[in-house]
């Protein structure tokens, strides 16, 4: 509920007076069995268009659950065998960061999906929605068309057929004059950036605004579908999120900034300042090692913060150059003395296992560095009486589509299972340090679903309703999950190759190759940058709000 995606895109329809925007939730228990809005308790079969917002590919499967509970025909193809658009039939529509990196395997429920950033690409769809509502809709098949042909960013499956050999995808093709691939809207700059649109004591959030400092990440690490779907990447001007701080209301004093880890430290630091005037405190997931300034610190101890996380990713100073992450043991050292002396007394460390080319000294070098983490912090807890405790994340790499990883294999669950197994040995026993782990069962379903297809999309309406183990049901279907989780050639074709990102796809593969040589790519520079393609695009124009 508190998704700044889901709440920008509420606060567009809503800004319409004669259009009436809800929200409906999956049900996390059998006490309420059917799914019904929170402003006014209608059921889902109530609404002629459903806006789906999606964000991580475990929720593909709780999307068709909630089509399902609400009484909708989860199957696109079910409800475009009546005519009308009207609530029996509604028009279902997804976006969000899941659905523009892959949308193949909720192609066979989605009627619409809409590519790209929500400000550039509603209100043209509100608009004309709007219009058929007044003076009457089209058939069901004429208003998708025209959405295909017409609205930015708007991929609707029906249009598209896909071809198989074997196990693996050889063509798509067109049944209508409608674009190939389809192009994602990208937004420009903003005059205020994107803020918590409402707040409510209902969520894990209740008194968190939230505003967020950009979109997209520069700093090009190999592994993060973001960096590379949201780009050119774009840091809104310090003046722009302070436009939007001032939007909130007077008595929230919590802030939570999104995407400090691309942030410029000189916006940060201007950021943190107005923070400090207007006495909030701030929140955050993680912070960029080498981004922490002098007054980004003054703000940490006014908050009274303590817990922080400092993101390694890569457990030795060579995975780092494999991932492009481009921080040193010495960035995490400095940023962890710095952290505890502001005041953190939990400290979070996040790490991947299972990236490319990883070794077992690339894990006792994720062990020495903790080490030295501890000790660096000790000398500070020591001085003030309390020592700090280290919480240690593992997780399991996931290879996205439109990264250059696209091309690696995924571990493996009985490998993952050796490195935590291997790790927790060495963590055994030891003072201030705690371990968390993710599940490798459910990064390799993730890893599925991540690069999957229509086909494995078909499953997922089997999986929602059986309860049944999912690898079981593949099989059992002729769907194999290891073709989904293999090691990528160069030219094959890819379900995601539908999404046009302005992209070079040599330029992901000579990116995946600089990765196993352990090269270092430097930060986007839009200015002068044409590497990846999407500044040298000059047909594609990024429009400012």
């Amino acid at each position: 509920m508190s998704n700044l995606g889901m709440q920008i895109v509420y606060a567009l329809a809503n800004a319409n007076p004669d259009i009436v925007c809800e929200r409906v939730f999956l049900p996390d228990s059998s006490s309420q069995p059917q799914p019904r809005s929170v402003e006014s308790s209608r059921p889902l079969c109530d609404f002629s268009v459903l806006l789906c917002a999606v964000s991580f590919e475990q929720d593909f499967v709780n999307l068709i659950r909630l089509l399902d509970s609400g009484g909708i025909d989860v199957f696109s193809e079910e409800r475009g065998k009546g005519d009308r658009v009207d609530q029996d039939s509604p028009l279902v529509m997804a976006g969000g960061v899941a659905t523009f990196i892959n949308p193949e395997p909720l192609a066979p429920y989605v009627d619409a999906f809409l590519l790209g950033e929500a400000e550039l690409i509603l209100p043209d769809l509100l608009r004309r929605l709007q219009h058929y509502h007044a003076h009457g809709f089209p058939s069901r098949q004429s208003l998708l068309l025209e959405m295909a042909q017409e609205v930015e960013g708007c991929y609707v499956p029906e249009f598209y057929t896909v071809t198989y050999e074997g196990q693996r995808l050889v063509s798509v093709d067109t049944t209508a004059d409608v674009p190939f691939p389809v192009r994602k809207a990208t937004l420009g700059s903003v005059h205020i950036a994107g803020s918590s649109e409402l707040l409510t004591a209902e969520t894990e959030f209740s008194d968190l605004y939230l505003a967020e400092l950009g979109r997209g990440c520069s700093r090009g690490c190999r592994f993060c579908a973001a960096g590379f779907v949201y780009r050119p990447p774009r840091l809104w001007p310090a003046e722009a999120i302070i436009r939007a701080l001032a939007e909130k209301p007077e008595y929230i004093k919590r802030v939570g900034l999104l995407g400090m880890e691309m942030a410029r430290v000189d916006d940060l630091a201007k950021v943190a300042e107005n923070l400090l005037a207007t006495q909030c405190q701030l929140s955050f997931s993680s912070l960029r090692a080498d981004a922490i300034s002098a007054e980004l610190l003054e703000l940490l101890k006014s908050s009274g913060l303590k817990t922080a996380a400092i993101a390694p990713d890569g457990g030795s100073e060579r995975l780092r150059r494999v991932i492009n992450k481009n921080i040193s043991e010495e960035d995490v050292l400095q940023a962890a003395e710095a952290l505890v002396e502001a005041g953190v007394t939990n400290l979070k460390l996040y790490f991947m296992i299972g990236l490319p080319t990883e070794t077992d000294e690339d894990l006792l070098e994720l062990v020495d560095l903790t080490f030295k983490v501890r000790e660096k912090i000790a000398v500070v807890g020591r001085k003030r009486g309390r020592l700090s405790s280290i919480t240690i994340s593992l997780n399991s790499f996931v290879p996205k589509a439109w990264t250059p990883f696209q091309y690696c294999a995924f571990a493996g669950v009985k490998e993952l299972k050796g490195k935590i197994k291997f790790l927790r040995k060495q963590f055994a026993g030891q003072a201030n340090i705690k371990l968390n782990v993710d599940k490798p069962d459910n990064a390799f379903f993730q890893a599925v679903l991540a690069r999957g297809d229509r086909r494995v999309g078909e499953m997922l309406y089997a999986l929602s309703v059986s309860g049944q183990n999912w690898r079981q049901l593949f099989r059992q279907n002729g769907v194999e999950p290891a073709e989904y989780v293999r090691k990528r050639d160069k030219d094959e074709m890819f379900p995601w190759d539908i999404v046009d990102h302005g992209m070079k796809r040599n330029y992901l593969w000579a990116e995946y190759q600089r990765a196993l040589k352990e090269k270092k790519t430097e930060a986007c520079d839009t200015q002068s940058c044409k590497r990846c393609g999407v500044c040298a695009d000059t047909t594609r124009v990024l429009l400012s709000i």
